[in-house]
């Protein structure tokens, strides 16, 4: 079977572009206020802008469009569809960090939802308990101790780290839609998971305060901060069992009742 790879190229080719125009760019802000996870800050904002200028001319009034047209329950049935396809990215992903409970469950709603919910517009593992964290390559290599590189914004595709870029293409690979042969077939349905996904960004964005690039770019750092980490901010000393009191913790003079009383005749 031959696969078409068109779509996987060109997002390929855009990254590497991206990559290959850092050197040029990033001397553009001045040292001094560059943010230590944005080095390249003076590339991307320029990317960002390019983006927000696509997303406001095209895909924001489809969006729109889309959600004023179409009802609601089949909004939802084609979110469901979409994301049912990402269980089995989330699947080899969860083996790949040595999570198989995760994995499993993954497996589990991909074959209820794909057989009962009859390809996925319907969701019946939620109801019946069976959930899964998402997983993806980039979360892969975090886990594997990759360090996430220098925040980067890929034409059109937005938000991302060098990380997360490196793990594009294995992402792309394991996404169901990347091997349907008829081009139409794939394209359409590719625009269609991209104004779906949209859609649902619109009522969050009305979040977004003061500059838009900043907010964006450190909502994403710690969203996927979040995820790689399992959600697991840090050792928390309080919560440890080896966290102990001395006596002298407690001592009595700390808590003297002349000193109590000399500071309330002062006031």
């Amino acid at each position: 079977m031959v696969v078409k790879q068109t779509g996987f190229l060109f997002r390929a080719l855009v990254a590497l572009a991206a990559v290959a125009m850092l050197a040029g760019c990033a001397g553009r802000v001045a040292v001094e206020d560059r943010h230590p996870d944005d080095p390249w800050e003076g590339f991307n904002r320029r990317v960002f802008s390019f983006n927000e200028a696509i997303d406001r001319a095209v895909l924001k009034p489809v969006a729109r469009g889309y959600r004023t047209v179409t009802p609601e329950p089949v909004q939802t049935g084609i979110g469901n569809f979409f994301s049912n396809l990402g269980e089995i990215r989330t699947a080899l992903n969860s083996l790949l960090q040595g999570k198989p409970a995760n994995a499993g469950l993954s497996t589990s709603r991909f074959l209820i939802n794909t057989t009962v919910g009859i390809g996925g517009l319907w969701d019946f593992a939620t109801p019946m308990g069976i959930t899964a964290e998402e997983e993806d390559f980039g979360q892969t290599l975090g886990a594997w101790g990759v360090g996430e590189g220098p925040y980067l914004v890929l034409p059109f595709l937005g938000p991302s780290t060098v990380r997360d870029t490196s793990g594009l293409p294995l992402d792309m690979y394991t996404y169901p839609l990347t091997y349907v042969e008829d081009d139409k077939v794939r394209i359409g349905l590719t625009a269609l998971r991209v104004v779906d996904i949209r859609a649902g960004l619109l009522d969050q964005e009305e979040l977004i305060r003061g500059d838009r690039y900043v907010f964006i770019r450190d909502a994403y750092l710690q969203r996927r901060r979040f995820e790689v980490s399992d959600g697991e901010l840090g050792d928390d000393p309080f919560a440890s069992d080896d966290f102990e009191f001395d006596d002298s913790d407690f001592d009595d003079a700390d808590f003297d009742d002349s000193a109590l009383d000399e500071a309330g005749s002062a006031d």
